[in-house]
């Protein structure tokens, strides 16, 4: 729980001077994002109130919203949960990304848009270097997210972030993060390099290669429990 408090209580300066429950749902969708909590964990209100320094009637509220969302489960009488999403998910995910990467990826890229395609590649090659796979998931969530942004859709760019925070929970069913991530640092550089050189079409089929791979890893992770 301290270990909760202290690290949330770093995020208070998001909250601005009033603490609303979509602000603070932003908060723990990309906390999600960025693997902080786990498929499976309960979310203690006790701990995530204080870290944040929120009421807790202001806290169920941001937690009814991130279970409209798929990522929480209310058990009766046992608490708040991080949900697991089922393989059923995962196609559905998946199913979702084709159409708006696939729109994005064959829109004329902006120059400044790219810019952060670019960073957050760099970012997961650098987590990679380190060993470090968490970071390589939470860099590569960062890259598909700036990748949609090229749709310059402020809605599309909000379906995009709530799908990658479900999608970093199905993420923690591989036992192996980094022969899961891999492959997809270098698949990254790639598929950038073609939407970069104005090869809209190409850089679609190599994204439909590409997230059909991605697709056919985790279903797979699923099986033994299925």
């Amino acid at each position: 729980m301290d270990d909760v408090v202290a690290d949330l209580s770093q995020d208070r300066p998001r909250l601005g001077r009033s603490s609303t429950a979509e602000r603070v749902a932003d908060i723990l969708r990309d906390r999600i994002s960025e693997g902080f909590f786990r498929p499976g964990q309960r979310l203690s209100e006790e701990a995530i109130s204080e870290g944040l320094g929120v009421s807790r009637n202001t806290l169920r509220e941001a937690f009814r919203l991130l279970g409209h969302e798929r990522l929480l489960d209310h058990k009766l009488n046992r608490g708040v949960f991080v949900r697991l999403p089922s393989v059923e998910d995962v196609l559905d995910l998946y199913r979702v990304r084709r159409v708006l990467e696939g729109a994005a990826v064959r829109r004329p890229a902006p120059p400044r848009a790219l810019t952060v395609v670019r960073e957050a590649m760099r970012d997961a090659e650098r987590a990679a270097a380190k060993d470090d796979w968490l970071g390589v998931g939470t860099a590569n969530i960062r890259f598909h997210q700036a990748l949609v942004s090229l749709n310059d859709s402020p809605r599309i760019d909000e379906l995009m972030r709530q799908l990658l925070a479900e999608l970093r929970l199905v993420f923690h069913v591989m036992e192996n993060p980094r022969a899961f991530h891999e492959p997809f640092v270098d698949r990254n550089r790639t598929l950038l390099e073609l939407i970069e050189a104005g090869k809209p079409e190409e850089a679609a089929a190599y994204l439909d290669d590409y997230l059909d791979h991605a697709q056919e890893l985790l279903v797979h992770a699923y099986e033994p429990n299925r």
